[in-house]
Protein backbone atom coordinates (compact mmCIF):
# COMPACT_ATOMS: atom_id res chain seq x y z
CA UNK A 1 0.00 0.00 0.00
CA UNK A 2 1.36 3.49 -0.86
CA UNK A 3 0.63 4.92 2.59
CA UNK A 4 2.25 2.07 4.55
CA UNK A 5 5.88 3.35 4.60
CA UNK A 6 4.76 6.74 5.89
CA UNK A 7 2.63 5.13 8.62
CA UNK A 8 5.48 2.79 9.54
CA UNK A 9 7.90 5.68 9.82
CA UNK A 10 5.47 7.60 12.01
CA UNK A 11 4.95 4.61 14.34
CA UNK A 12 8.64 3.64 14.35
CA UNK A 13 9.68 5.03 17.77
CA UNK A 14 6.58 3.62 19.45
CA UNK A 15 7.13 0.21 17.85
CA UNK A 16 10.76 0.21 18.96
CA UNK A 17 9.74 0.99 22.54
CA UNK A 18 7.10 -1.74 22.34
CA UNK A 19 9.76 -4.30 21.48
CA UNK A 20 11.83 -3.44 24.57
CA UNK A 21 10.97 -5.78 27.49
CA UNK A 22 9.18 -3.82 30.26
CA UNK A 23 11.65 -5.26 32.78
CA UNK A 24 14.38 -3.25 31.03
CA UNK A 25 12.56 0.01 31.81
CA UNK A 26 12.30 -1.08 35.42
CA UNK A 27 16.05 -1.81 35.55
CA UNK A 28 16.84 1.73 34.35
CA UNK A 29 14.46 3.15 36.95
CA UNK A 30 16.07 1.06 39.70
CA UNK A 31 19.60 2.24 38.86
CA UNK A 32 18.68 5.93 38.92
CA UNK A 33 16.50 5.40 41.99
CA UNK A 34 19.74 5.21 43.99
CA UNK A 35 21.96 7.56 42.01
CA UNK A 36 19.59 10.44 42.77
CA UNK A 37 19.56 10.08 46.58
CA UNK A 38 23.36 9.82 46.63
CA UNK A 39 23.56 13.28 45.04
CA UNK A 40 20.86 14.63 47.35
CA UNK A 41 22.66 13.49 50.50
CA UNK A 42 25.74 15.45 49.38
CA UNK A 43 23.56 18.55 48.99
CA UNK A 44 22.18 18.25 52.54
CA UNK A 45 25.45 19.74 53.85
CA UNK A 46 24.91 22.93 51.83
CA UNK A 47 21.15 23.32 51.60
CA UNK A 48 18.11 22.76 53.78
CA UNK A 49 16.49 19.35 53.28
CA UNK A 50 13.19 20.89 52.19
CA UNK A 51 15.10 23.06 49.72
CA UNK A 52 16.75 20.00 48.15
CA UNK A 53 13.35 18.31 47.87
CA UNK A 54 11.92 21.38 46.13
CA UNK A 55 14.87 21.59 43.71
CA UNK A 56 14.32 17.94 42.81
CA UNK A 57 10.60 18.42 42.14
CA UNK A 58 10.88 21.82 40.41
CA UNK A 59 13.76 20.84 38.12
CA UNK A 60 11.96 17.64 37.08
CA UNK A 61 8.79 19.63 36.41
CA UNK A 62 10.78 22.09 34.27
CA UNK A 63 12.36 19.30 32.20
CA UNK A 64 9.00 17.62 31.61
CA UNK A 65 7.35 20.95 30.76
CA UNK A 66 9.99 21.85 28.16
CA UNK A 67 9.82 18.37 26.65
CA UNK A 68 6.13 17.48 26.70
CA UNK A 69 4.25 20.81 27.13
CA UNK A 70 1.58 19.02 29.21
CA UNK A 71 -0.87 21.95 29.28
CA UNK A 72 -1.91 21.07 25.71
CA UNK A 73 -3.25 17.67 26.75
CA UNK A 74 -4.52 18.58 30.24
CA UNK A 75 -7.06 20.99 28.76
CA UNK A 76 -8.83 18.10 27.02
CA UNK A 77 -9.01 15.81 30.06
CA UNK A 78 -12.29 14.93 31.73
CA UNK A 79 -13.12 15.72 35.33
CA UNK A 80 -12.12 12.27 36.61
CA UNK A 81 -8.74 12.37 34.84
CA UNK A 82 -8.03 15.82 36.21
CA UNK A 83 -8.77 14.60 39.74
CA UNK A 84 -6.32 11.74 39.25
CA UNK A 85 -3.72 14.19 37.98
CA UNK A 86 -4.21 16.50 40.98
CA UNK A 87 -3.99 13.54 43.36
CA UNK A 88 -0.78 12.27 41.77
CA UNK A 89 0.76 15.74 41.85
CA UNK A 90 -0.04 16.11 45.56
CA UNK A 91 1.33 12.62 46.28
CA UNK A 92 4.59 13.35 44.43
CA UNK A 93 5.09 16.61 46.33
CA UNK A 94 4.52 15.16 49.81
CA UNK A 95 6.15 11.77 49.08
CA UNK A 96 9.44 13.25 47.88
CA UNK A 97 9.51 15.66 50.82
CA UNK A 98 8.78 12.91 53.36
CA UNK A 99 11.47 10.69 51.79
CA UNK A 100 14.17 13.33 52.18
CA UNK A 101 13.06 14.22 55.70
CA UNK A 102 13.32 10.51 56.58
CA UNK A 103 16.72 10.03 54.91
CA UNK A 104 18.03 13.07 56.78
CA UNK A 105 17.28 11.30 60.08
CA UNK A 106 17.65 7.58 59.30
CA UNK A 107 20.00 5.39 57.25
CA UNK A 108 18.92 5.06 53.62
CA UNK A 109 18.73 1.27 54.04
CA UNK A 110 16.21 1.67 56.87
CA UNK A 111 14.02 4.03 54.86
CA UNK A 112 14.23 1.67 51.87
CA UNK A 113 13.20 -1.32 53.97
CA UNK A 114 10.16 0.51 55.34
CA UNK A 115 9.27 1.69 51.83
CA UNK A 116 9.30 -1.92 50.63
CA UNK A 117 6.57 -2.85 53.14
CA UNK A 118 4.03 -1.01 50.99
CA UNK A 119 5.08 -2.83 47.84
CA UNK A 120 4.67 -6.18 49.63
CA UNK A 121 1.08 -5.22 50.49
CA UNK A 122 0.33 -4.31 46.87
CA UNK A 123 1.96 -7.48 45.58
CA UNK A 124 0.04 -9.60 48.10
CA UNK A 125 -3.20 -7.93 47.03
CA UNK A 126 -2.60 -9.20 43.50
CA UNK A 127 -1.54 -12.72 44.53
CA UNK A 128 -3.86 -15.40 43.16
CA UNK A 129 -1.92 -18.66 43.58
CA UNK A 130 0.28 -20.35 46.16
CA UNK A 131 3.23 -19.87 43.81
CA UNK A 132 2.70 -16.10 43.83
CA UNK A 133 2.42 -16.11 47.62
CA UNK A 134 5.63 -18.13 47.79
CA UNK A 135 7.30 -15.58 45.51
CA UNK A 136 6.28 -12.77 47.87
CA UNK A 137 7.60 -14.70 50.88
CA UNK A 138 10.96 -15.30 49.15
CA UNK A 139 11.39 -11.68 48.04
CA UNK A 140 10.41 -10.36 51.46
CA UNK A 141 12.89 -12.70 53.17
CA UNK A 142 15.56 -11.58 50.72
CA UNK A 143 14.96 -7.89 51.39
CA UNK A 144 14.99 -8.49 55.15
CA UNK A 145 18.30 -10.35 54.76
CA UNK A 146 19.87 -7.54 52.71
CA UNK A 147 18.44 -4.67 54.71
CA UNK A 148 18.55 -4.53 58.48
CA UNK A 149 16.09 -2.08 60.04
CA UNK A 150 17.89 -0.40 62.90
CA UNK A 151 15.79 1.21 65.61
CA UNK A 152 17.42 4.49 66.54
CA UNK A 153 16.46 7.45 68.67
CA UNK A 154 14.75 9.22 65.78
CA UNK A 155 10.99 8.68 66.19
CA UNK A 156 10.22 11.57 63.82
CA UNK A 157 12.37 9.91 61.18
CA UNK A 158 10.21 6.79 61.37
CA UNK A 159 7.06 8.91 61.08
CA UNK A 160 8.37 10.36 57.82
CA UNK A 161 9.57 6.93 56.63
CA UNK A 162 6.17 5.30 57.15
CA UNK A 163 4.46 8.32 55.59
CA UNK A 164 6.71 7.87 52.56
CA UNK A 165 5.78 4.16 52.50
CA UNK A 166 2.05 4.91 52.36
CA UNK A 167 2.52 7.61 49.73
CA UNK A 168 4.71 5.31 47.64
CA UNK A 169 1.80 2.84 47.53
CA UNK A 170 -0.48 5.63 46.31
CA UNK A 171 2.11 6.59 43.70
CA UNK A 172 2.08 3.04 42.32
CA UNK A 173 -1.73 2.90 42.25
CA UNK A 174 -2.16 6.35 40.64
CA UNK A 175 0.82 5.81 38.34
CA UNK A 176 -0.74 2.63 37.00
CA UNK A 177 -4.03 4.45 36.53
CA UNK A 178 -2.54 7.11 34.26
CA UNK A 179 -0.30 4.55 32.53
CA UNK A 180 -3.33 2.56 31.40
CA UNK A 181 -5.72 5.35 30.39
CA UNK A 182 -5.74 7.53 27.31
CA UNK A 183 -4.59 6.76 23.78
CA UNK A 184 -1.06 6.82 22.47
CA UNK A 185 2.11 5.70 24.20
CA UNK A 186 3.05 9.23 25.24
CA UNK A 187 -0.34 10.14 26.71
CA UNK A 188 0.67 8.87 30.15
CA UNK A 189 4.00 10.72 29.95
CA UNK A 190 2.12 13.95 29.21
CA UNK A 191 -0.07 13.33 32.26
CA UNK A 192 2.99 12.59 34.36
CA UNK A 193 4.45 15.90 33.20
CA UNK A 194 1.26 17.66 34.29
CA UNK A 195 1.41 15.93 37.68
CA UNK A 196 5.02 17.05 38.17
CA UNK A 197 4.02 20.65 37.47
CA UNK A 198 1.27 20.34 40.09
CA UNK A 199 3.80 18.83 42.53
CA UNK A 200 6.17 21.77 42.02
CA UNK A 201 3.42 24.26 42.80
CA UNK A 202 2.28 22.24 45.83
CA UNK A 203 5.79 21.97 47.29
CA UNK A 204 6.67 25.65 46.80
CA UNK A 205 5.23 26.96 50.13
CA UNK A 206 7.47 24.72 52.26
CA UNK A 207 10.43 24.18 49.92
CA UNK A 208 11.28 27.35 47.99
CA UNK A 209 12.73 29.18 51.00
CA UNK A 210 15.26 26.44 51.65
CA UNK A 211 16.26 26.37 47.97
CA UNK A 212 16.90 30.12 47.61
CA UNK A 213 20.63 29.94 48.57
CA UNK A 214 21.23 27.67 45.56
CA UNK A 215 20.20 30.43 43.15
CA UNK A 216 23.36 32.34 44.11
CA UNK A 217 25.61 29.32 43.47
CA UNK A 218 25.37 27.86 39.95
CA UNK A 219 27.11 24.63 41.03
CA UNK A 220 24.50 23.98 43.72
CA UNK A 221 21.70 24.81 41.28
CA UNK A 222 23.17 22.42 38.72
CA UNK A 223 23.52 19.71 41.36
CA UNK A 224 19.88 20.23 42.34
CA UNK A 225 18.84 19.87 38.71
CA UNK A 226 20.92 16.69 38.51
CA UNK A 227 19.03 15.31 41.50
CA UNK A 228 15.75 16.09 39.75
CA UNK A 229 16.76 14.35 36.53
CA UNK A 230 18.23 11.30 38.28
CA UNK A 231 15.55 10.95 40.97
CA UNK A 232 12.38 12.01 39.16
CA UNK A 233 12.65 12.45 35.40
CA UNK A 234 14.34 9.18 34.45
CA UNK A 235 12.78 6.90 37.11
CA UNK A 236 9.22 8.22 36.74
CA UNK A 237 9.45 8.15 32.93
CA UNK A 238 10.67 4.55 32.86
CA UNK A 239 8.16 3.61 35.58
CA UNK A 240 5.36 4.73 33.26
CA UNK A 241 6.75 2.71 30.37
CA UNK A 242 6.96 -0.36 32.62
CA UNK A 243 3.59 0.18 34.34
CA UNK A 244 1.82 0.35 30.98
CA UNK A 245 2.80 -3.26 30.32
CA UNK A 246 3.13 -4.89 33.74
CA UNK A 247 0.28 -5.73 36.16
CA UNK A 248 0.39 -3.67 39.34
CA UNK A 249 1.15 -6.72 41.53
CA UNK A 250 4.05 -7.74 39.28
CA UNK A 251 5.49 -4.23 39.24
CA UNK A 252 5.16 -4.02 43.03
CA UNK A 253 6.95 -7.35 43.46
CA UNK A 254 9.76 -6.29 41.13
CA UNK A 255 10.38 -3.31 43.39
CA UNK A 256 11.95 -5.89 45.71
CA UNK A 257 14.92 -5.69 43.34
CA UNK A 258 15.66 -2.12 44.46
CA UNK A 259 17.81 -3.21 47.44
CA UNK A 260 19.61 -5.59 45.06
CA UNK A 261 20.45 -2.69 42.75
CA UNK A 262 21.55 -0.65 45.77
CA UNK A 263 23.99 -3.41 46.75
CA UNK A 264 25.34 -3.76 43.20
CA UNK A 265 25.72 0.01 42.72
CA UNK A 266 27.45 0.25 46.11
CA UNK A 267 29.92 -2.43 45.05
CA UNK A 268 30.67 -0.79 41.68
CA UNK A 269 30.61 2.90 42.56
CA UNK A 270 31.52 2.95 46.24
CA UNK A 271 33.63 -0.24 46.35
CA UNK A 272 31.36 -1.65 49.05
CA UNK A 273 31.89 -5.40 48.58
CA UNK A 274 28.69 -7.38 49.36
CA UNK A 275 28.81 -9.72 52.34
CA UNK A 276 27.71 -13.36 52.33
CA UNK A 277 24.45 -12.16 53.92
CA UNK A 278 23.96 -9.67 51.06
CA UNK A 279 24.58 -12.41 48.48
CA UNK A 280 22.07 -14.72 50.18
CA UNK A 281 19.45 -11.95 50.24
CA UNK A 282 20.00 -11.15 46.56
CA UNK A 283 19.58 -14.84 45.68
CA UNK A 284 16.25 -15.04 47.56
CA UNK A 285 14.92 -11.90 45.87
CA UNK A 286 15.90 -13.07 42.38
CA UNK A 287 14.34 -16.49 43.00
CA UNK A 288 11.10 -14.90 44.20
CA UNK A 289 10.79 -12.62 41.17
CA UNK A 290 11.71 -15.50 38.82
CA UNK A 291 9.01 -17.75 40.31
CA UNK A 292 6.43 -14.99 39.93
CA UNK A 293 7.42 -14.35 36.31
CA UNK A 294 7.21 -18.08 35.51
CA UNK A 295 3.72 -18.21 37.04
CA UNK A 296 2.60 -15.31 34.85
CA UNK A 297 3.90 -17.05 31.71
CA UNK A 298 2.12 -20.31 32.53
CA UNK A 299 -1.12 -18.53 33.37
CA UNK A 300 -0.90 -16.63 30.09
CA UNK A 301 -0.63 -19.94 28.19
CA UNK A 302 -3.55 -21.54 30.03
CA UNK A 303 -5.88 -18.59 29.56
CA UNK A 304 -4.98 -17.75 25.97
CA UNK A 305 -8.03 -16.63 24.04
CA UNK A 306 -10.23 -16.15 27.12
CA UNK A 307 -11.61 -12.68 27.83
CA UNK A 308 -9.95 -11.05 24.84
CA UNK A 309 -10.47 -10.81 21.10
CA UNK A 310 -9.80 -14.10 19.33
CA UNK A 311 -6.63 -14.11 17.27
CA UNK A 312 -5.36 -10.82 18.72
CA UNK A 313 -1.90 -11.29 20.28
CA UNK A 314 -1.38 -10.12 23.87
CA UNK A 315 1.08 -7.44 22.83
CA UNK A 316 1.31 -3.66 23.38
CA UNK A 317 -0.65 -1.78 20.76
CA UNK A 318 -3.58 -4.22 20.72
CA UNK A 319 -5.24 -3.13 23.96
CA UNK A 320 -7.92 -1.25 22.07
CA UNK A 321 -9.04 -4.53 20.44
CA UNK A 322 -9.56 -6.36 23.73
CA UNK A 323 -12.89 -5.93 25.49
CA UNK A 324 -14.02 -7.94 28.53
CA UNK A 325 -16.59 -10.59 27.65
CA UNK A 326 -15.83 -10.67 23.94
CA UNK A 327 -14.31 -13.79 22.40
CA UNK A 328 -14.10 -12.73 18.78
CA UNK A 329 -13.90 -9.56 16.72
CA UNK A 330 -17.08 -8.04 15.43
CA UNK A 331 -17.60 -8.77 11.70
Amino acid sequence: MPGEPREAARAGPQDRLGRVPPQSFFAVSAVFHYLGPSLAVLLFARLDVLGVAWLRIASAAAVFALWRRPWRRVRSLGRGSRRTLLALGAVLAVMNTAFYLAVDRLPLSTVGAIEFLGTVILAAAGARTWRNIGAIVLTTAGVVTITTIRITGQPLGFVFAFANCGLFMLYIVLGHRIANTGTGRWASIDRLAGAMAIAAVAATPWGLGGALPAFGHPVLLLAGAGVGVCSSVIPYLTDQLAMARLPRATFSLMLALLPVFATVIGAIVLRQVPTVQDAAGITLVVLGVAIHQQERKQRGIHTAGIGRAEGVPDLPGHDELRQPGRTRLAP
